[in-house]
């Protein structure tokens, strides 16, 4: 709180009437927010993505605060940028000073009849259960409207807008509310053609197999090969795609065998586009959570989305 401490108390030093009567000239919000977060990310680029905005918007706005502020917050390299000593001082205070707002309007008491939550989830988890799902939440909340994010990137709350997150990974974690949503399992899927192709039972029939691997995954065909006992097999070849979504449809496509991921795969093996096409099937290291700041639940429709997605999930 190093920030709004010192404003603080030089603010009742002055009096009352100086709190009144004082006039804080401050920088543009819209290029402190840019500022913040180049500077979190060390990068224009991935500030621009956060934001939704081009890299070049994200340039000129922080250009616009330099003058502003008359110092430099940032040197400028060929290999990329890094915040000036000015910059690194600064960082920490608007930070602070974002957040403390952000806190602040989330503890507000809302008046809209039309409320609004943003949820920041992957892609797959969207696909394939939570959109699915989701009526049944609209049916009991008809005035809560839900926005679905499903870039993939870090998220600090609760500057940077989203409401709640479900992500995959070993929580909980420190000064957020977290929530386990769901174990994930892993099995070998493919369609029931391949299937067909494939050799004798077990082990077996990975040889000579096209591979299917989720490079944004912590846990794919090594994770699931260890837990199964199996070893001597070329993890280098076969296809890379960046979402689960996509190597489930190359594997419901004849294109080879994916890890699939229960319950997420479940849709796919009950219709019969996948079937299991090896055992054992094995428990993730990771989970799905629930993830928000702290104040979150402040604010009713975020409480009532919460309580409903961990009830949904309970019962899987």
């Amino acid at each position: 709180m190093k920030f709004f401490t010192r404003v603080r108390s030089k603010a009742f030093d002055r009096g009352l009437d100086g709190v009144v009567s004082m006039a804080l000239r401050l920088p543009p919000l819209n290029a402190l927010r840019l500022f913040e977060a180049a500077g979190r990310h060390q990068s224009f680029k991935l500030a621009a993505e956060e934001l939704h905005l081009t890299p070049s918007a994200v340039s000129h706005g922080i250009v616009s605060l330099e003058r502003w502020l008359g110092v430099n917050l940032f040197d400028r390299g060929p290999r990329g940028i890094s915040l000036t000593v000015a910059g690194q001082d600064y960082l920490p205070y608007v930070s602070e000073a974002l957040s403390m707002i952000a806190t602040g309007t989330q503890r507000l008491p809302s008046r809209r009849t039309d409320r609004r939550i943003l949820v920041s989830v992957a892609p797959t988890f969207a696909t394939n259960w939570l959109l699915p799902n989701l009526h049944k939440f609209h049916k009991q909340h008809p005035p809560i409207v839900v926005s679905i994010d499903t870039a993939r990137r870090q998220l600090d709350f609760p500057t940077d807008g989203v409401d709640l997150a479900i992500r995959m990974g070993r929580g909980p974690w420190p000064g957020l509310a977290s929530v386990k949503l769901m174990q994930e399992w892993l099995v070998p899927v493919c369609s029931p053609t391949y299937l067909s192709t494939l050799g004798a039972d077990g082990a077996a029939r990975l040889a000579g197999v096209t591979l299917l691997h989720v490079v944004s995954a912590t846990e794919d065909w090594a994770a699931w090969l260890e837990a199964a006992g199996i070893g001597d097999v070329d993890l280098s070849r076969g296809f890379q795609f960046d979402t689960a979504r996509i190597a489930f449809d190359a594997a419901a496509s004849g294109l080879g065998i994916a890890i699939g991921r229960k319950p997420l795969v479940d849709r796919d093996l009950a219709s019969g586009r996948l079937v299991r096409a090896l055992d054992p099937v094995v428990p993730a290291a990771t989970a799905y959570w629930l993830v928000s700041s702290e104040a979150a639940e402040n604010r009713p429709e975020i409480a009532a989305f919460k309580r409903w997605l961990v009830a949904e999930t309970a019962q899987l």
